[in-house]
């Protein structure tokens, strides 16, 4: 078993049959609750870290994903999926785990800022060798479709989350 999440244990078969970034460009699958990265570029403090379950690189230069405990819920895939930028910035991208798994299926890098995390896809984009196989694992397991609109899906976690994620860690990371 991967981790105590079900979908992600799901994913891993995936990633495992067809390779880490290989179903979504830049993303693969790390080792569930791997705070070494967290500790290393934002904070050591033991609450800021227990409250984040870091779990998949989410993009080629090092940016990562984790699920936020923002509460005491036993099913973490219902928990808000956060990303950590590899130059800097954190911000909420999904409001669960599905949310996330369709952001995957748009098939592009997130691009993370201080500002901000957005995807952007150009018109000579090509899809990952395996983005097929990801789309009808997506519809197969969980009946969803790829997000056709990335940047709504990230807006509407913002609106739920973003203010409650930024007074969370305000205390313990320097501006």
């Amino acid at each position: 078993m991967y981790a105590p999440v079900p979908e992600l244990n799901l994913l891993m078969e995936l990633q495992d049959r067809l390779g880490f970034e290989s179903y979504a460009d830049g993303f693969g699958l790390t080792e569930f609750g791997d705070t070494s990265g967290i500790e290393a570029g934002w904070s050591k403090d033991p609450e800021f870290v227990r409250a984040l379950e870091p779990f998949a690189q989410a993009n080629g230069s090092g940016s990562m994903y984790a699920l936020w405990r923002l509460d005491d819920r036993t099913d973490l895939a219902t928990l808000p999926v956060v990303v950590f930028g590899d130059e800097g910035g954190q911000h909420v991208v999904a409001r669960d785990l599905r949310e996330l798994l369709q952001l995957l299926g748009y098939d592009c890098e997130i691009s993370v800022d201080w500002d901000e995390a957005y995807f952007y896809r150009g018109d000579d984009h090509e899809h990952t060798d395996g983005h097929e196989a990801y789309v009808a694992w997506l519809d197969e397991h969980f009946g969803l479709a790829p997000a056709d609109d990335p940047e709504a899906v990230v807006e509407a976690a913002q609106h739920e989350f973003g203010d409650r994620f930024a007074a969370w860690y305000g205390p313990y990371l320097p501006d």
